[in-house]
């Protein structure tokens, strides 16, 4: 097993993005920190994976496609589109990794390389979120659809009990 870290949007969506996926064994969320201009915590999850089951090259294509990693909005700074590491030899992997999708893209990916420096759990109540309750009406608006998105787009690496969602 090996982790990384991915924030872009709202830590609720993108846990319930990773939390279906093969190969994926935990899904921490929380807020993420890194070092020198990027220390303030953003929204953020830790993906704990298996790289034979799930490459990195394909968790990041879907973190890039399921939240707007080519917008710099005005939320950044809660919302920072990034890709967190723990280790230089990830750090070189990703911005390879980026530079490959890049070309999938019309426009620039702002997406970032950093490396992990803190973490900060969200409360309890907030963990599972989607997979606690999917009826919630924040659920049906913003998650579902990333979810429809992800079973369409990458059907062979959905869970299959998460097929149905």
């Amino acid at each position: 097993m090996t982790k990384i870290a991915f924030g872009g949007g709202c830590h609720w969506c993108t846990e319930a993005v990773f939390q279906s996926l093969k190969g994926v064994t935990k899904v921490e969320q929380g807020f993420v920190a890194s070092v020198g201009a990027e220390t303030a915590f953003s929204e953020a999850v830790i993906v704990h994976f298996n790289p034979k089951v799930m490459p990195l090259n394909v968790l990041t294509e879907i973190h890039l496609l399921t939240h707007k990693s080519t917008s710099n909005h005005s939320m950044r700074e809660k919302y920072r589109s990034a890709v967190y590491v723990f280790s230089e030899e990830y750090y070189q992997e990703v911005l390879l990794i980026l530079a490959t999708l890049q070309l999938q893209f019309n426009v620039p990916i702002i997406t970032k390389t950093l490396f992990f420096a803190g973490f900060k759990p969200s409360k309890e109540k907030f963990k599972d979120y989607y997979y606690n309750d999917p009826e919630k009406p924040f659920c049906k608006a913003f998650i579902t659809p990333k979810l429809q998105f992800l079973l369409k787009t990458f059907t062979n690496y959905v869970i299959p009990r998460h097929r149905d969602n």
